[in-house]
């Protein structure tokens, strides 16, 4: 009897070896053959050059990114959460995404969350082995208790991950909407989501560090997801950031560069405008294009859920 178990490990781990060698992230680059031969320029240019690749393959998946966008942006609106699952680099790009939500467009953290296998010790130490378990991912996204409010998106460049793939299947059985973030085709992660974002960048330069092109392209895939739904949403006016948080003198001077853009008034003057509105951009801006007082500014931010075109339209015809 052990004999046979031994041998269905094995035959498992030969099979899933296999399968890891065919996906296009962990074939060997014939771009960077002999690369510890090179000069340092020489191992910049190659980077470069396969980098410039990366933007190309995200182009491919825009219109998956757009159905993704309109998920999450849905989701929001309605009070639901969006919540980012990966392992290892996955793992550690999408929790920089949710972290940078909050201070950019002064959104609630409790809605935008990540979970990341080995937990946020993770975050600074690998801890990868945790990524084959199939249960401690299903653990994982359980603890958030997921609802049909909510989108959970499953991160994983090979797009086989066990515990990613384990936490889509279980948050999509409760109702949640999914999404998958990989980058090989027909991936178990892609199937297992409601919608499948795959950017295909291929072979890294350094054989199967997926920290390279595929961490790119997940990073330049989040940041699409994350500011087209705020986007969205109301918290983006123009193209600038008006709800970021003034806690630091660069911040500060951040927002009196936005006023003096968008009420078209000097430095002096937006500094002002920026302190008599207790060092609120959004509430300076409605106080400036509705013509109201820093409480009617505040209230119709409040309805208007921190929207600010919404909030100036409100603010004008109260």
């Amino acid at each position: 009897m052990k004999r046979k178990a031994s041998t269905g490990k094995t035959l498992t781990r030969n099979k899933t070896s296999g399968a890891l060698r065919r996906l296009g992230t962990e074939k060997t680059n014939s771009a960077s053959i002999d690369l510890d031969r090179k000069s340092a320029l020489e191992i910049a240019r190659i980077i470069n050059r396969e980098d410039a690749k990366v933007a190309a393959a995200v182009k491919g998946a825009l219109r998956q990114i757009a159905q993704a966008i309109d998920l999450i942006a849905a989701a929001l609106a309605q009070g639901g959460r969006l919540i980012y699952v990966g392992t290892g680099t996955s793992g550690r790009i999408a929790a920089l995404d949710a972290v940078e939500c909050p201070p950019t467009f002064d959104f609630d953290p409790r809605r935008v969350q990540f979970i990341i296998a080995g937990g946020p010790k993770a975050l600074a130490a690998a801890v990868e082995a945790d990524e084959d378990s199939r249960e401690l991912g299903r653990k994982a996204i359980a603890q958030k208790k997921p609802t049909q409010k909510d989108v959970v998106v499953g991160v994983a460049a090979s797009g086989r991950t066990p515990f990613t793939i384990a936490a889509i299947d279980f948050a999509r059985a409760h109702g949640a909407k999914t999404v998958a973030v990989v980058c090989n085709p027909k991936s178990p992660l892609g199937k297992a989501a409601h919608v499948a974002i795959v950017a295909e960048v291929g072979a890294e330069v350094l054989a199967g560090s997926t920290r390279m092109k595929a961490g790119t392209a997940q990073k330049m895939i989040l940041n699409m997801l994350s500011t087209g739904a705020m986007t969205r949403l109301g918290y983006v006016y123009g193209n600038l950031m008006v709800n970021l948080h003034t806690k630091n003198e660069k911040l500060i001077e951040r927002g009196v560069s936005i006023l003096e853009k968008t009420v078209g008034i000097n430095h002096r003057a937006a500094r002002k405008l920026l302190a008599t509105a207790g060092g609120h951009v959004p509430v300076a801006l409605v106080m400036a294009k509705a013509r109201v007082s820093r409480a009617k500014a505040a209230a119709a931010l409040r309805e208007s859920q921190g929207q600010v075109r919404k909030a100036i339209t409100a603010a004008m015809s109260a």
